[in-house]
């Protein structure tokens, strides 16, 4: 049996998706739900933002709080608690670090950019990698 599950989220539907398995699916685990921000891109966007602001934590939680929005309103529908987790940077390397801390990660098989070749490019296949690299099992959600 699973007890602590994590579950990456981005703006994509396939991480709502995830989400809503692993709490339809464990309804005994405690489940974090992990955003990641400033994630680097061609033009280094998101993570040039993030850098020139005073306070980079608070800057990176306010940018998840509509993701973190979503998934608790997913949990209230579900009489569920969720815990949440903000990351900077790269979002494979921030799941992967954190695996160990967890008994598995459930994650959605696209994000948000997957169809853009320039994100592919430089990120990667976040579910790929991560599948391939962690520590914990992994279950991709469609």
């Amino acid at each position: 049996m699973l007890s602590r599950i994590l579950v990456p989220m981005d703006d994509s539907e396939h991480a709502e998706h995830a989400l809503e398995y692993a709490l339809d699916n464990h309804p005994d685990a405690e489940i974090t739900v992990l955003h990641v921000v400033g994630v680097p891109s061609m033009m280094m966007g998101d993570a040039v933002g993030l850098s020139l602001e005073d306070d980079i934590n608070e800057a990176a939680a306010e940018r998840a709080t509509p993701v973190f929005e979503r998934a608790r309103k997913r949990a209230d529908e579900r009489d569920r608690e969720i815990d949440t987790v903000v990351g900077i940077g790269h979002p494979a390397r921030n799941i992967i670090d954190r695996a160990d801390d967890y008994d598995a990660i459930i994650l959605g098989s696209h994000g948000e950019d997957w169809t853009r070749a320039t994100h592919r490019f430089l990120v990667g296949n976040v579910a790929e990698t991560v599948s391939k690299r962690a520590s914990v099992p992994v279950t991709i959600v469609r």
